[in-house]
């Protein structure tokens, strides 16, 4: 597949998705300042960011509500508390993860809710109750999204089965979803290709979410961005699980279209992500992650490893190495 452009060109088709509540969420239990939530919203706003996603639309009945901020749950309300009607170019989003919302529950007509678009995160096993979902969701009026987890461990055939059944449904874009962080830009070029050739097939909308485990986040997706790929997820100073995300500030800095402009990222990241380190919140690329993202593993050994404050890097590599070779 021929590439879309060059590093320079113009796609006008490129939509830049926030998420920076969402997987940033992961790291502090969504505990974010109204200011912090508020000052965000108005940040993408002024960046031209095209969608924001708030959180999870996560089940109550599942998920200790003490535990966790309200933006793990994004009830309508508290979203209406931040942006009003939302009279602005900013369309909202949020995520439900299959088997852990109570989608039919908490997921209303599209006329009385601030979301525009509801993004459904699925492993290739789910994928039947992903388009359940998704057919609920499009009949409420909502925008859709289905968002493929752990791919690098999906095998081509299984791939291109889900792949098939997922072009055939509803749903409006179709998630290439690197969650190890473990993908170099080759691969990602590959996927985007496959990808691609199913969103010609079936007239579907491509998009990218990358984690920066190696430090590729930002490659990968605009490697998969010169590909043709158009909704392309990111968040402010890579704030997110783990390793965190391709970050806003390199994105919109390299995107050609003048309506995206990184000052009021800039300020953001000086008002309220500094404030965030200093408060001790933890993310972004360390060691631990990359061992994980080379061995193609979920983070979540790294993340208790940094928690302990380890540094005994080579043991750790040998005991991940040695649990992949059991």
């Amino acid at each position: 597949m021929q590439k879309k452009g060059e590093l320079v060109s113009f796609r006008p088709d490129i939509k830049v998705v926030d998420c920076t509540i969402r997987d940033g969420g992961l790291v502090n239990n969504f505990f974010f300042s109204e200011d912090f939530v508020r000052d965000l919203y108005l940040t993408n706003i002024k960046s031209g960011v095209d969608y924001m996603e708030f959180g999870y639309k996560a089940s109550k009945e599942q998920f200790d509500v003490t535990k966790f901020d309200k933006w793990k749950f994004c009830d309508d309300d508290d979203v209406r508390a931040i942006v009003g009607d939302n009279d602005t170019g900013l369309k909202l989003s949020v995520m439900a993860d299959v088997g852990r919302t109570d989608f039919r529950k908490d997921i209303g007509d599209k006329s009385n809710s601030p979301f525009d678009m509801v993004r459904v995160a699925t492993y290739i096993n789910t994928i039947p109750a992903a388009i359940k979902m998704v057919e609920y969701c499009k009949n409420k009026g909502y925008e859709t999204t289905i968002n493929i987890m752990a791919v690098s461990k999906a095998n081509d055939s299984d791939l291109d089965d889900a792949l098939e059944i997922i072009g055939r449904s509803c749903v409006d874009v179709i998630y290439l979803v690197d969650s190890y962080g473990s993908l170099y830009p080759e691969q990602a070029r590959r996927l985007a290709a496959k990808y691609l050739d199913c969103a010609e097939k079936y007239n579907k909308i491509i998009g990218m979410h990358a984690h920066n485990n190696q430090q590729l986040a930002f490659a990968n997706t605009i490697e998969c961005l010169t590909m043709g790929v158009s909704y392309l997820d990111s968040t402010v100073s890579s704030l997110g699980r783990g390793a965190g995300n391709c970050p806003t500030e390199l994105l919109l800095g390299f995107l050609k279209n003048p309506k995206y402009d990184i000052s009021a990222v800039l300020d953001f990241i000086e008002k309220h992500i500094n404030a965030l380190r200093e408060e001790g919140v933890v993310w972004g690329y360390d060691v631990p992650y990359l061992l994980t993202g080379r061995l193609n593993l979920h983070p979540r050994d790294a993340i208790q490893f940094i928690a302990e404050k380890r540094t005994d890097y080579k043991a750790f590599y040998r005991y991940l190495f040695d649990r992949e070779c059991e």
